[in-house]
């Protein structure tokens, strides 16, 4: 009897490097004199087997030198030498950061290895990264959304316009005027715009106290809102907690819960409905399926907050159908910074993939 052939074990290439670039970019449409560009930390690993994996980290506002220097000066030194494994890298990465903060600017920089991780994967394996993770969906509805507290209510009631011509079944504006009036003045005037049928949501982004909540909703409530996206500030579990069990409206919020821990807390507590966790703001592509998990076994909806061609990609991939966040001429694609075509396909209100070979996120080298 002849002995076994011997079995070749593949060995898992190491990370040898990682570079980094800072993007600034205004926006087509200012998010207010507070937001008025986004920045992109673009993000490269090479491997000791001459792989390559594209990636990124992202901030409208706050701190995107802070990242790049995580990046460079803290991140970088710890990557390299390890196997280039997704998981098993966020999770030394996490341990090793957690001391500067278990979230935030550390998981924002985080993001960026994540993604290049799972690029590489991807693309050694010659697939998507919605392939590599395995695809469930053909496509997700896209709905439209403003950062549009700032606009005049004639602006408004025109973007909306625009999204209803688009075919949006499901819209997004922001609340928060000084006087509740206003905000009810152009709730009614968008309301209209969108007839009965179509979904109404709207965000207050932590602007107010529980019981301002309490009024608005008193006000608000009668237009047939969708969900109330964090009225409060979003750290007040307490408040949330109060809230969610008085409200006659769905809570959701996320984007500002930066780890698992904190969406366990909530979700445990019973104070949200919808769970949107940002794919950047949470460490990646690792985190957030780990989230959305826990979000299931829940039986909590979710909804990915920002970054549609990012989110788009991870939406299609989730076993339950959601909608993706797309504020009106904020892509990636639409900012002109993308070196190459976009990785996703926005048509009819949907969001499909494009064929493309892992994330399909490589920026310009000048803007």
């Amino acid at each position: 009897m002849s002995a076994p052939a011997a079995q070749t074990i593949r060995t898992v290439p190491r990370i040898t490097g990682l570079s980094t670039r800072l993007l600034t970019v205004p926006l087509l449409r200012s998010w207010g004199a507070e937001a008025p560009e986004n920045h992109v930390i673009a993000t490269e690993i090479q491997t000791d087997d001459g792989g390559t994996g594209f990636g990124f980290s992202w901030t409208p506002t706050i701190g995107p030198q802070a990242v790049k220097a995580l990046l460079d000066y803290d991140i970088a030194p710890v990557v390299t030498g390890l196997p280039a494994t997704p998981e098993a890298v966020w999770d030394a990465l996490w341990k090793r950061l957690h001391e500067a903060g278990g979230g935030g600017l550390t998981t924002i920089a985080m993001a960026g290895v994540d993604l290049a991780l799972w690029d590489l994967q991807a693309r050694c394996a010659g697939t998507s990264v919605t392939g590599l993770l395995g695809q469930r969906q053909e496509s997700a509805e896209v709905y439209g959304s403003g950062v549009n507290l700032h606009y005049t209510l004639d602006e408004l009631v025109a973007q909306v316009e625009r999204w209803v011509a688009a075919g949006h079944q499901a819209v997004k504006i922001k609340v928060g005027k000084p006087d509740i009036r206003e905000d009810r003045e152009r709730v009614a005037a968008v309301r209209s715009v969108l007839g009965p049928d179509r979904r109404l949501m709207i965000d207050a982004n932590q602007r107010w106290d529980l019981p301002t909540t309490f009024r608005a909703l008193d006000v608000l409530a009668e237009f047939g809102l969708e969900w109330l996206e964090e009225p409060i500030r979003a750290d007040d579990l307490w408040a949330y907690r109060r809230l969610r069990k008085h409200s006659p409206v769905p809570i959701a919020l996320g984007e500002n819960l930066h780890t698992i821990y904190r969406f366990r807390d909530f979700i445990e507590a019973e104070a949200v409905d919808i769970i949107q966790p940002n794919i950047i703001r949470v460490g990646g592509i690792t985190p957030f399926r780990r989230i959305v998990e826990l979000a299931r076994t829940n039986s909590i909806k979710v909804m990915p907050h920002l970054l549609p061609e990012l989110s788009g990609q991870l939406a299609l991939t989730l076993a339950e159908p959601t909608m993706v966040e797309d504020v009106e001429e904020a892509s990636f694609e639409q900012l002109g910074i993308l070196a190459g075509p976009s990785p996703v396909r926005f048509n009819n209100s949907r969001v499909a993939l494009a064929e493309q070979a892992g994330l399909g996120f490589r920026f310009r080298d000048r803007l």
